[in-house]
């Protein structure tokens, strides 16, 4: 519970009301968890208007509606009016819990790729190292013996900070946290108390969303162009856009690299599928990921580390010893069928191509990668035929399938992906919009020494169709195939 002054601190309120010596049982933005006595905020958002929910909430009790349309105003609630609901959401649930990143250590990470990675990576690092921390991430969010599957990537910023809360008060002294390009641009993160954040790089997504790829890359940069004097900031300049994400940030500046000269400089001596031989600031280290862009995410690990007072010896001993999050390059053996495979997140064009590039680095001569990969429905359409010309040029096998068609029908996205293939890929793919099929049928085409990359959905547990969240894991699929 708190007051309603408190709560309303550093918001401009448009009308005349009395707010003070008032309480406030809870703030929320969904009117179904609206309880007797609590604050509804009423914003028109992507795909729903939250005035057209005032009556649910009031009939659950809200007594406080935040609103920025008069022409809602009744007398069954105190209405507060401001300019714009949305963007005072984040500062309300800020003061409703009290500012706990004020008080933590808190690092995001953000980029078209990488964010899981690079935050898992962080937080076993450091849990490694002893510190009490927190992992807010697409797969989980972690801490102490919490862990609770994620629905976003970024939570909103209600659910954001009441996290935080949580985190504070169990005694978590450093939070990792993704932010996405979407939380950014709505303003969720507005509020969260940055001391460090990470680009990892930008690449095509989302454009259904910011629909150019200029707006994407506003997008992801606002949250540096936020950052407070103090702050530090990590970027990867062998990406083109790092720089351009810290042009006008107070943040102090750090650089990481493979290719070119900056404060945490790597370079990888041997790749294979036991690890990754590097070098990183002039000292060798052994890791337990695969591939480039893992080298990537491990540079920007270790420099964010060294960067927040970890001696940098104590870094690399304990980064030896972590692995990469759950379907993340999630590698699967068996000796009774003699191939490999691998399931992996990738459900960007950028994202797809590194892990294939690192599979053709690792495999046996005369094997054959097969790759099974899809395409979300209702998500930006642009990249479905991208998608498909960058796993035809890997590929010895191709199998077009379902990801999440979620409103949209599995054979139309396959017709865009296959749009995207020229006649000279045409051999070795086939459409099969059944996802479990699909692996099926590869797992029945490999033979020893073969790779089959299953890529696009990684972690997910389940398949969203036509509104539902059917379960389904490619891992424990594939598992099964090979037993």
């Amino acid at each position: 519970m708190k007051k309603l002054d408190e709560i309303l601190e550093s918001i401009n309120v448009l009308n005349d009301i009395q707010i003070s010596d008032q309480d406030v049982t809870g703030i929320h933005i969904d009117s179904r968890e609206c309880t007797i006595g609590s604050m509804f905020i009423a914003y028109k958002g992507v795909h729903q208007d939250g005035h057209d929910y005032i009556s649910s909430a009031i009939s659950n009790g809200a007594k406080f509606i935040i609103i920025d349309n008069k022409q809602f105003v009744d007398a069954k609630a105190t209405y507060i009016l401001v300019s714009d609901a949305r963007d005072v959401v984040s500062k309300i649930a800020a003061n409703y819990y009290e500012h706990p990143t004020e008080s933590m250590t808190v690092v995001g990470v953000t980029g078209t790729n990488g964010k899981t990675t690079t935050t898992n990576l962080l937080h076993d690092l450091f849990f490694r190292l002893n510190f009490n921390c927190g992992l807010i991430s697409t797969i989980e969010v972690k801490f102490g013996d919490t862990a609770i599957p994620s629905k976003l990537t970024t939570p909103d910023a209600i659910s954001l900070h009441r996290l935080f809360r949580e985190m504070k008060d169990a005694g978590i002294t450093h939070v990792f946290m993704e932010a996405s390009s979407h939380a950014i641009h709505q303003g969720r993160v507005d509020d969260v108390h940055f001391d460090h954040v990470v680009f990892t790089n930008i690449t095509h997504d989302h454009l259904d969303y910011h629909e150019t790829f200029l707006e994407y890359i506003k997008a992801k940069k606002l949250l540096f162009d936020k950052l407070p004097q103090g702050a530090t900031a990590l970027i990867n300049i062998d990406d083109a856009n790092g720089t351009v994400m810290v042009q006008n940030s107070s943040a102090e500046v750090h650089t990481y690299a493979l290719r070119r000269p900056s404060n945490f400089k790597g370079k990888i001596i041997s790749n294979d599928l036991s690890g990754l031989h590097m070098d990183m600031a002039g000292t060798e280290v052994f890791l337990k990921i695969v591939g480039r862009f893992n080298a990537y995410n491990a540079l920007a690990t270790y420099g964010t580390a060294t960067i927040l007072g970890i001696d940098a010896q104590d870094v690399l001993r304990e980064l030896s010893m972590v692995t990469t999050a759950e379907g993340r390059f999630d590698i699967i053996r068996s000796e009774k069928v003699g191939y490999t495979a691998v399931v992996d997140y990738a459900h960007t064009p950028d994202a797809l191509e590194n892990v294939l590039k690192t599979l053709v680095e690792l495999k046996l001569t005369n094997s054959r990668i097969l790759t099974v990969v899809g395409c979300g429905g209702d998500r930006d359409k642009a990249k479905r035929s991208v998608m498909a010309k960058v796993a035809a040029r890997y590929s010895s096998v191709l199998v077009l399938t379902s990801d999440n068609p979620r409103s949209e029908d599995p054979e139309v996205i396959l017709d865009d992906m296959y749009a995207g293939l020229d006649k000279e890929n045409l051999d070795g793919v086939l459409r099969i919009s059944n996802r479990k099929e699909a692996i099926r049928t590869v797992s029945m085409m490999a033979a020893k020494g073969d790779t089959i990359l299953i890529a696009g959905k990684g972690h997910e547990k389940y398949q969203e169709i036509k509104g539902k969240k059917i379960p389904f894991d490619d891992k424990k699929i594939i598992q099964h195939l090979m037993m």
